[in-house]
């Protein structure tokens, strides 16, 4: 089994296991490498490779550098390791960006230059489902295909039938969750309110939202808030939750919920620039 093999097949197993990593891939060098285009490394977020190889310590470091940066903002990049005769000629500095390029200095004797794609794998982004309601239920079907690792939790008893889920917790104490970016909702509609909202607030999410009127959430708020509970992390809470899109039907609901999950998702990863698909 060739060392190339062997990397893609622990890059199946991690993403299955729903592991975050960095694929860094060798795609092109000039002159004298210690390794050449089409080397492969996976390297974990605390720096350390886990299987492959692109080099010594001359890319190394802007590697790692760019994947730690990739995996804090889930974009890939191209870094460029080259002599520094070679970048005054280009006239850029080390660690300067240009067109998408992160450009790095090759202190090393054999003066070679490597560029290398630095592309992050991350886990599917955890929507976690407090309730069984006709939303909760029709919010966890529409999020499934969208790409979601999808926890609904709720009394057994609540559900006529077993949900397709990727985790279902038969009550509303959660317990380990899924490691990876959380948007929570809470849509119980009168079934455990208080105490399904006062387990979403001790979860550490992106999105935190209420299924129901404001003034349910006003009457929460205050009971809450009585027990000694943190009224800015209360404050939080999307109530109602989604977009007003004038849904009325669960699945129309769901849907607004999802369109506002979707632009907190997405949030930085678009330009502001109009495109032709705008």
């Amino acid at each position: 089994m060739t060392a190339h093999v062997e990397v893609m097949d622990l890059v199946a197993r991690m993403k299955a296991a729903e592991q975050a990593f960095v694929l860094a891939t060798v795609v092109r060098t000039v002159s004298v490498t210690a390794a050449k285009a089409g080397a492969k490394a996976i390297i974990r977020p605390d720096g350390t490779i886990a299987a492959g190889w692109i080099g010594g310590g001359c890319a190394k470091g802007a590697v790692l550098k760019a994947a730690r940066e990739a995996l804090a903002d889930g974009e890939p990049r191209m870094v460029s390791v080259q002599p520094e005769n070679l970048l005054a000629e280009l006239g850029v500095k080390p660690g300067e960006t240009r067109e998408g390029v992160g450009f790095a200095s090759n202190l090393c004797p054999s003066k070679g230059t490597m560029d290398i794609f630095v592309e992050p794998v991350l886990p599917h982004p955890s929507l976690i489902i407090l309730g069984a309601s006709p939303v909760a239920l029709s919010l966890a079907a529409q999020a499934r295909p969208l790409g979601y690792h999808v926890t609904l939790a709720a009394p057994a008893s609540d559900f006529v039938a077993a949900p397709e889920v990727d985790m279902l917790i038969d009550s509303f104490s959660l317990g380990e969750l899924h490691p990876a970016r959380r948007f929570v909702v809470v849509s119980t509609q009168g079934k455990g309110d208080e105490a399904a909202l006062r387990e979403a607030l001790a979860i550490d999410a992106a999105y935190h939202a209420f299924v129901g009127s404001r003034r349910k959430m006003a009457s929460l708020r205050a009971k809450l808030a009585a027990d000694g509970v943190d009224t800015a992390a209360i404050d939080r809470v999307k109530a109602p939750a989604g977009l007003d899109l004038g849904a009325i039907t669960p699945e129309e609901i769901a849907m607004s919920i999802l369109a506002e999950i979707t632009i907190e998702r997405r949030r930085g990863q678009r330009s502001t620039k109009p495109t032709a698909r705008s």
